[in-house]
């Protein structure tokens, strides 16, 4: 009988054990896919669902606020310009006039550049350039002023600062020339840069997403929720951003100055009318593989 019963459970398993390793391979495959992932089933926010109202108009600060569902939906589209895609802002009004800036991203490699090489978030100036970005091999974080300031060696201290591949992360760059101190943050790391005088032109003639000022080095991969403030936001203030997650929307307002979700379209919804204008840039809707809400 026992013999029986052992050549039954054999003659099962020669029966069904490729049907069950195959279920096995194709659930591995769907769950890379990011098809088991909430995000992939939980509601969407259509572009511009939440953009700020300006009652006297662009640049006023009088009176402003958010209008629409604006309690961090997830987008229903994110930017792709892993083609060579970038979206120009032509001169934007409203950049830093303080003398100070914040820029906030939300960003999604799929490569890096060989060394010497980098890949850029943002970029703004006039004939030379301003950026922020990975550098080859996604060595490091770094940050670049357009004239002799340059922060791009090892100014973040290791390649574990640099956003893993094929996952979403947040990035936030601020400067105040009244401390002349640059942070960078990934997620809730940040590194300070201290004495670093950035030399730069007021207003550009250009910004640039994904890409320098010049349209050179690209983002590889997506991008999503670009913000702009004319202030340093405080650290605090830079993990509530990342807190709130990819679809969250602007703090203080009044120093607001730009807001690309990029949620199918490269309007400006910061009430400003800094519309961008996307070259080689698509929309995906298939985004939330990489994505974990903080």
């Amino acid at each position: 009988m026992t013999i029986k019963k052992a050549q039954s459970a054999m003659e099962y398993l020669m029966t069904y054990g490729w049907a069950i390793l195959i279920i096995a391979v194709v659930l591995g495959a769907l769950f890379q896919l990011g098809v088991f992932n909430s995000g992939t089933f939980s509601p969407k926010a259509p572009p511009g669902a939440c953009q700020v109202l300006r009652p006297n108009g662009p640049g006023s600060v009088s009176f402003i606020n958010l209008e629409g569902v604006c309690n961090g939906e997830l987008p229903q589209y994110v930017a792709i310009g892993a083609s060579g895609g970038k979206v120009a802002i032509a001169s934007p009004t409203g950049f830093l006039a303080n003398g100070a800036f914040s820029v906030t991203a939300w960003v999604n490699p799929n490569s890096y550049g060989s060394s010497g090489g980098a890949e850029m978030v943002f970029g703004f100036g006039s004939s030379s350039s301003f950026a922020c970005g990975a550098g080859g091999n996604g060595a490091d974080f770094f940050i670049r002023g357009p004239t002799s300031d340059d922060f791009e060696s090892d100014c973040i201290g290791g390649t574990g600062f640099v956003p893993a591949l094929n996952t979403w992360s947040f990035v936030a760059f601020t400067y105040s020339s009244s401390t002349n101190v640059v942070n960078i943050t990934m997620n809730t790391q940040t590194d300070h840069i201290t004495s670093a005088t950035l030399n730069y032109a007021v207003p550009p003639q250009v910004f640039n997403i994904g890409a320098r000022s010049d349209g050179g080095f690209l983002w590889p991969g997506e991008l999503a929720n670009v913000q702009v403030y004319n202030t340093s936001l405080s650290a605090n203030e830079v993990q509530s951003l990342y807190t709130e997650g990819i679809g969250g929307a602007p703090l203080r307002l009044q120093n607001l100055v730009g807001w690309w979700p990029l949620n199918g379209n490269a309007n400006d919804y910061s009430g400003n009318n800094n519309n961008g204008v996307p070259s080689g840039v698509t929309y995906t809707n298939q985004w939330t593989s990489g994505y974990t809400t903080p």
